[in-house]
């Protein structure tokens, strides 16, 4: 028997009395009763009920209260605490689903709660035990690509849909041509009559492995595998025959269970797509921080997550993307610091590279930049290379316009603006 608790944290908001609403959320996530059964002794209530741990009222942000929200009077406040949440860990085990249904559940549904949103998840060493983690993470990513050091300069394949598997393949050739790092499918491309996985993977993987014999270097490709896990498993085992270094899994398509499946099969980095966490993270007041989301797949074990990117294409602020990434380069804890490679993309270019650097203070990452590198006026290799010298200057404290700019990363700073 596992003595420990399992903690979360989140930030609710309430119109009502927060200790009642806390012991109501307690309950929900526990018993599951609004009145005492026959049975429900205070023996059981103590050694299985979810506890109140901590309770303190914070700013409020202001935002509107969720649809439902039952106001204890026409006159009621709305007002925002930190509420720290335990269970005994014998109640749910270790199974990150029966986890997630018992952190981020019903509670969100409660007509008490204006606004929840999931902060951060403290679990016994034992969920460490029982998922791998990351196989090869930061370090082992490093090996396999060839990169000791800097930040591994990649891009998507673009246009996300539309080429076939030798136009994929020559775009590849161009890539590696110009010294890219890492190449990874756009998440929208994985099996489709159009572009079917199989002849992709083989037609790009011949020019990997032709690249790898002339250079000695093989680039990084990040097959996106998404599907079924039977679809998956056959996928990875010919990527892997290949030669291929990286297998890329859309998160919230595949879901916990099915990357934890995976986990137990993969012999390569996953590379951990985000898509869809908008759906879950960008709500100020309601859904989950990606500190807590993030955490439940570096237990699992993917390697590499998306953060976005500084002043990029989407609604999220610089400030949340670099707290994501220090996220995922903070060990869970010291005898599981399961660390995994933030990747920088969404409208990258070499306009991005110092404020990356300067924020985050670390280069163990990847940069991906598609139209920032395949849209540049001298063609890929230019573009690699403008990015890459952007870096370098970034890591030397050397501004971006300094007269040293080669002429490729010149051409850049006048179509990157």
């Amino acid at each position: 028997m596992v003595t420990e608790r399992i903690r979360a944290e989140y930030l609710l908001r309430t119109t009502g009395d927060p200790a009642r609403v806390a012991a109501v959320i307690a309950g929900e996530q526990s018993s599951g009763t609004f009145v005492r059964l026959p049975g429900e002794s205070d023996a059981l209530r103590e050694r299985s009920a979810a506890r109140v741990e901590t309770l303190e009222e914070v700013a409020d942000n202001g935002a509107p209260a969720l649809p439902g929200a039952h106001p204890d009077s026409a006159a009621a406040a709305l007002r925002s605490f930190r509420m720290v949440l335990s269970w005994p860990f014998d109640t749910v085990g270790a199974s990150i689903p029966n986890l997630v249904a018992t952190v981020a559940g019903n509670l969100f549904e409660l007509r008490e709660v204006a606004g929840l949103k999931l902060l951060d998840i403290s679990l016994p060493e034992a969920f460490m035990d029982a998922y791998a983690g990351p196989g090869f993470g930061i370090a082992g990513t490093r090996a396999l690509s060839g990169v000791a050091e800097g930040p591994l300069i990649g891009t998507i394949i673009k246009p996300s849909v539309g080429l076939g598997p030798e136009e994929t393949a020559e775009l590849v050739d161009k890539m590696i041509e110009g010294g890219i790092d890492f190449i990874k499918d756009d998440e929208l491309q994985a099996d489709g009559p159009a572009c079917p996985f199989e002849e992709r993977v083989r037609a790009v993987m011949a020019v990997v492995n032709r690249h790898a014999e002339r250079s000695g270097k093989r680039v990084m490709y990040a097959a996106n595998l998404t599907g079924d896990l039977d679809q998956m498993r056959r996928r990875h085992d010919l990527l892997v025959e290949l030669g291929g270094t990286c297998a890329m899994l859309s998160l919230n398509s595949v879901g916990l269970a099915g990357v934890a499946a995976f986990r137990r099969h993969s012999r390569l980095p996953i590379h951990a797509h985000r898509n869809g966490w908008g759906y879950l993270g960008r709500s100020p007041a309601n859904g989950w921080d990606y500190a807590a989301w993030s955490k439940l797949w570096r237990v699992i074990g993917v390697d590499h997550m998306h953060v976005n990117g500084l002043a990029n294409k989407f609604w999220e602020p610089d400030d949340s993307v670099i707290a994501s990434a220090r996220a995922l380069l903070t060990p869970i804890s010291a005898e599981a610091p399961r660390v995994v490679m933030p990747v920088f993309s969404s409208g990258q270019t070499i306009r991005q590279a110092h404020g990356t650097w300067a924020r985050l203070n670390s280069a163990d990452l990847i940069f991906c930049a598609g139209g920032g590198i395949i849209a540049h006026p001298s063609g890929v290799a230019a573009g690699v290379c403008a990015l890459r010298e952007a870096w370098d200057a970034a890591r030397a404290g050397i501004p971006l316009d300094s007269p040293t700019a080669s002429p490729a990363l010149r051409k850049a700073m006048e179509t990157f603006r």
